[in-house]
Order: C-alpha cells, then sequence, then structure tokens
C-alpha cells in the first residue's frame, strides 16, 4: 500500500512549516508554560487562516471535513514545531464530540480552543485554565465541564486539570473520538522525533570534540541511523491507522471495522512513542548536558514527548489492547 501524500498535502504541509517557521515558538511555548498565553494565540490564530482548526470540524458548521490523513500531516507539523496548547483536543477530539454542536463552527475559526478529559485515557485536561471550552467525556457521552485542582506535569507548558461536569450529558461518538485522540498524538510524536533527529544530525555536523567533528564517529551515526528508521518504520503505521479511521463500513461490518482501527491506531501510537523516545535519548546523548538545560531549545521537545508518550493511552496499554485485538 502506497502511504505517499500527494501534491495538495504536500503543499498543506509546508505551508504549515513556513509559517510555524517564523513564529518563534520556542518563546512562545516558554511564555505559555509561564502563563502567558499571547504568543501562543498568535500561533494559533495562524493555524486558522490555514485551515488546521477547521479540519475535523463538518462543513455544515463551516468546518473542512478532512479525511484523516490530512489531520495526520498536520499534527506531524505541530509536533514538529512544538506547538503550545490542547493540540489534540482542540482540532481532533473536539470536532468529533461537538459533531452536532454549532459551537463547532468556533473551533473552525479559531475562535474557541477546547480541551477534552476521557478518563481512563486522558483523566485530566491540558490546559483547562485557558481554553474557552472544557468538555468531559466519558460513557458515550459527553458534558460540559469546569477545571478543578492543578496536576504537576513533565511538561510545563501542559497544564493539567482535574474536571467535573458543569452540563447535562449529551450522546457523543466518544470511542471514536478517543481513536482520534490517540492518532492525532502519535502524529505529533513522529512530528517531535523528526525534529530531534534533524536538529541532532545538524549538531554532530558541527561539534568538534579532540579536533573532530562528532557526527564522523560511528557510535553517533549508528544512533541516529537507528533513530532514522524507527521513525520511518512508525510514520507509516500513523498513516496506515488515519486510512483505517476513514473506513465507515457498512452497518454490518462496523464491529469488523472498530476492531482493524483499534488494532491500527494501537500499533501507531505505540510505534510513534517508541520511536520519539529512542529520538529523545539520541538527541540528548548527542547534544550532551546542554541538551537538557532550560536555556536549550532541545530541552522543549524532550519535556513535550515525555508528556505525549502516555497522552490518550500509553505505550503499554496499546500494546496490550493490539495483542487482544491479534
Amino acid at each position: 500500500m502506497n502511504f505517499e501524500i500527494d501534491e495538495q498535502q504536500r503543499d498543506f504541509a509546508a505551508s504549515i512549516d513556513a509559517a510555524l517557521g517564523a513564529a518563534n515558538l520556542p518563546d512562545a511555548v516558554r511564555s505559555w508554560a509561564a502563563g502567558d498565553t499571547a504568543p501562543g494565540r498568535k500561533v494559533w490564530a495562524q493555524l486558522a487562516d490555514l485551515g488546521v482548526t477547521a479540519l475535523m470540524v463538518p462543513e455544515r458548521f463551516d468546518g473542512i471535513g478532512a479525511h484523516p490523513v490530512d489531520l495526520v500531516v498536520a499534527a506531524e507539523r505541530l509536533g514538529r514545531w512544538n506547538v503550545p496548547g490542547p493540540v489534540t483536543e482542540s482540532v481532533a477530539v473536539a470536532p468529533i464530540l461537538l459533531a452536532d454542536d454549532e459551537r463547532a463552527g468556533a473551533l473552525a475559526s479559531g475562535e474557541l480552543i477546547a480541551t477534552v478529559a476521557a478518563p481512563p485515557l486522558a483523566p485530566r485536561a491540558v490546559d483547562a485554565d485557558t481554553a474557552g471550552l472544557v468538555l468531559l467525556a466519558a460513557d458515550e457521552q459527553v458534558s460540559d465541564a469546569a477545571p478543578g485542582t492543578r496536576r504537576e506535569s513533565v511538561d510545563p507548558s501542559r497544564r493539567l486539570f482535574d474536571v467535573s461536569p458543569s452540563g447535562e450529558a449529551r450522546p457523543a461518538d466518544v470511542a471514536r473520538a478517543v481513536e482520534f485522540g490517540a492518532l492525532a498524538t502519535a502524529a505529533q510524536l513522529i512530528g517531535a522525533a523528526q525534529a530531534m533527529l534533524d536538529t541532532s544530525v545538524d549538531y554532530a555536523k558541527q561539534r568538534s570534540q579532540f579536533g573532530t567533528v562528532i557526527g564522523t564517529y560511528q557510535a553517533i551515526k549508528h544512533k541516529l541511523a537507528d533513530v532514522l528508521i524507527a521513525v520511518e518504520l512508525a510514520r507509516p503505521l500513523v498513516y496506515g491507522a488515519a486510512l483505517s479511521l476513514a473506513d465507515r463500513s457498512a452497518d454490518t461490518a462496523r464491529d469488523v471495522s472498530a476492531a482493524k482501527a483499534a488494532r491500527d491506531v494501537s500499533a501507531a501510537k505505540a510505534a510513534a512513542a517508541d520511536a520519539a523516545l529512542l529520538a529523545a535519548r539520541a538527541a540528548l546523548q548527542t547534544h550532551g548536558a546542554i541538551g537538557y538545560t532550560q536555556e536549550h531549545d532541545l530541552s522543549l521537545l524532550l519535556l513535550r514527548v515525555q508528556a505525549l508518550r502516555p497522552a490518550w493511552g500509553d505505550p503499554g496499554w496499546h500494546k496490550r489492547r493490539l495483542l487482544e485485538v491479534l
């Protein structure tokens, strides 16, 4: 099966790269972590202009109703540039939960940023204190929610909150929304892994030790080659999961289709999480201790990967589900 994206999708990815590459994301992430969301919201406004926030919103609410592969294309770029805020929740999950809610139009336009808690895989809501809409999804129902106690997060730019329902519960396709949450998170992990690999390769070509560029050492070459292999093997699994989620089969085959989607999403999330962890370790070992300092931009990606690995199902949970389905 050919997982190569088409020309329009490549142009879409290039436009996101161009916008985010000029947006000084490291400073926006640091500001977001410090409680100043203004720079980050400017980034979100750019994403809205590009149509990213409208991807999964139905067309009747002025959304795009895009293919899941388009979501993966965008989410990988957002992970590459380390965009702050509830990316998965607002771009991928909330539009499904609000499928029949007029507020989906505000998501599409970028006027509204939403966050979601969906226990047990996503027990707390990211940035519930600054999101315009907080949702609590469980048992195929969704309700508006209010933020409660703030919890510690390994990534200061991803504030986690307990939430409690503040409105009437209504039916929603929570199971499908959760699958899209895992898919979008996996795509972000792939983007972050690729960014760390590219940064490490560039650094290895420039950094000299004992009069020799460290990129010439086989130990460094092999370590980065292992990361490249892991990323290149994980990426097709993410695109394959997107294709499975796009397969809305007839009622008679719905259970089979759901099982196939669950299998493919779990394989993608587990592989992406493992590839990102390998990339993070290799990047830190290549850069040395400076890579973990707050002043170095690599540290922001290292923390983001540690936060995204357990988000919407940790690798262990997805590997267990994968085995059960198989």
